[in-house]
């Protein structure tokens, strides 16, 4: 992280450079990024915003002079590569992960202060003073996730790593790495060749979507009291029929449908196996 940009329109950006080298919190990696994966985070990323879903945006893209070495298809092949840097931005680069990690080590006061500092900055409809803020917040995060995991299968993308690390807090599309879009309907696509187990298959982003939920829950507890556990644990349940609402709709726009219709999701359902028939 680089700093913040408020533009003419008053907006705060978090400028980011994706590529740059070690940092302080590198899993023993280089810290580089190799051309292609650049251009294709570059286009993607501003490929997403012009089709309305929340995205983190790019601003530049710098090709480096230095040699990367990547094992493109994980087979032991490993190659020399073009480096590159790109410069992205988003309103926050905060993601469940932020906040997992602090209740894992029992840095609660952190936690505290960190969730704050977020709701604060991104949450202006949660009050401050308010005793169920950590609840409104949460409730806010399960919604739009589903409705941005329902987005994502509404025009066939794929993340790749739907790990905690990779959901936005502001449930925006962050950190392009091995994502890709089906060219024909299938719920096994998998875009990422390392995901030898398909975890992260397009069929299953609705389900770890849940599952990074949860944690976020988790991380959470202990600034609850046992009512607000209790009241949590009702919205996490919520998750499945606000993602399932939000896909439907999604689907009878891009089919024409107007009005209610028991036999929608039926002719939905039936649509989309058919496309995977052919």
């Amino acid at each position: 992280l680089i700093g913040v940009y408020t533009n003419r329109h008053g907006e705060r950006w978090e400028l980011q450079l994706k590529g740059s080298g070690k940092t302080p919190y590198s899993r023993n990696g280089d810290g580089r990024a190799v051309l292609r994966s650049s251009v294709r985070e570059f286009l993607c990323s501003e490929a997403m915003h012009y089709l309305g879903i929340p995205t983190s945006r790019a601003a530049s893209l710098v090709v480096s002079d230095d040699d990367v070495w990547r094992d493109q298809f994980y087979n032991g092949n490993i190659k020399k590569e073009r480096g590159a840097i790109v410069l992205r931005l988003a309103k926050s680069w905060f993601r469940i992960g932020s906040l997992e990690i602090l209740a894992y080590s029992g840095e609660l006061d952190l936690l505290r202060r960190l969730l704050d500092f977020i709701i604060q900055e991104h949450f202006p409809s949660i009050a401050m003073n308010d005793s169920n803020r950590y609840l409104e917040f949460f409730s806010t995060v399960v919604s739009e996730t589903a409705n941005l995991i329902s987005l994502w299968m509404s025009v066939g993308f794929a993340h790749g790593v739907c790990n905690t690390d990779n959901f936005s807090l502001l449930s925006i599309t962050i950190d392009y790495g091995p994502f890709g879009f089906m060219d024909s309907y299938d719920p096994n696509f998998v875009p990422n060749t390392s995901d030898d187990e398909r975890r992260y298959k397009i069929g299953n982003q609705a389900s770890v979507g849940l599952f990074n939920l949860s944690k976020l829950l988790q991380a959470l507890k202990p600034l609850l009291d046992p009512r607000q556990k209790q009241l949590a644990s009702q919205i996490l349940e919520g998750y499945g029929e606000h993602y399932y609402s939000r896909f439907t709709e999604l689907f009878k726009t891009k089919l024409g449908l107007l009005g209610e219709n028991k036999n929608d999701n039926y002719l939905i359902a039936f649509l989309l196996k058919v496309s995977l028939l052919c």
